[in-house]
């Protein structure tokens, strides 16, 4: 299948800011599932607040826009009322790490059926910039004029800790890598969760003074180091690097096949 076959072409052109990489991550995610040759009304894109919550707009099949925080709480429900659905789940740092991160671990532990994307811009783009759990300390954002002081959060090892069949982290430069990620995310059975670093011209990289969509993107490859590598640096060499890779993939049951389970065994006692 082509991929253009999921995009919702008379919804364009698109209203992200010239060099954000939302438009790259929502490509990766239709190449994906025009690879898997997956019909239109086999999949479900749930979609939250925030820039990434716009993507749901530019699909040709299933969509789903929730309350900020809640896209993992809805999905939930639709996975066990419709579990035969691909649900993607496409969320910010806020959605997912700040108001949504109790959805977030919950979701990992029971090992709900869907596939969460979360795209890491380093800030709040849409609300003016200001910094969210997942903005490297040290930055400068609208709301830490003189550098964040607060750590970051690492929803990679919270995913895989809390009990996640897949796990990965990329950039959208290393597009490839991404799409192929999405891909693997989508056929494995259980909770899969994909990290994707991704530049914000408009404010982190103006507040950095990184530079402008091409010097972003050489700062995401100059600064992302393959997973095995990073395990082998030291302490004092990983600086503000961030390692992409793959970080868990294995196969414990899913909540709704575990459900199943219980209840025929139950009915046969």
């Amino acid at each position: 299948m082509n991929y253009e076959e999921y995009l919702a072409k008379n919804r364009l052109p698109h209203l992200w800011c010239p060099g954000c990489g939302n438009g790259i991550t929502l490509k990766a995610l239709l190449l994906a599932l025009a690879e898997m040759g997956l019909k239109r009304e086999e999949v479900l894109l749930a979609t939250g607040i925030g820039c990434s919550g716009r993507a749901g707009e530019y699909v040709n099949f299933h969509s789903f826009q929730g309350t900020h925080g809640r896209t993992l709480a809805f999905a939930t429900g639709i996975n066990l009322a419709r579990p035969e659905l691909k649900i993607i789940c496409l969320m910010g740092d806020g959605d997912c790490a700040a108001i949504g991160a109790g959805h977030f671990l919950h979701a990992a532990r029971r090992n709900i059926d869907l596939t969460a994307l979360v795209i890491n811009n380093f800030n709040y783009g849409m609300t003016g910039g200001q910094f969210s759990p997942l903005t490297p300390a040290g930055s400068l954002t609208s709301t830490s004029h003189s550098g964040k002081v607060e750590g970051i959060m690492d929803l990679c090892r919270l995913a895989e800790t809390a009990g996640a069949n897949y796990v990965a982290r990329t950039t959208v430069f290393h597009a490839p890598e991404l799409k192929n990620f999405i891909l693997e995310a989508i056929a494995k059975k259980g909770f899969s969760f994909v990290e994707v670093l991704s530049p914000c011209p408009t404010y982190y990289g103006r507040y950095n003074k990184i530079g402008g969509p091409v010097k972003l993107m050489e700062w995401l490859k100059n600064n992302t180091v393959p997973l095995k590598k990073f395990e082998q640096m030291e302490k004092e060499d990983k600086g503000r690097l961030f390692w992409r890779g793959k970080l868990a993939d294995r196969n414990a049951r899913d909540f709704f096949t575990a459900y199943l389970e219980q209840e025929r065994g139950g009915r046969n006692q």
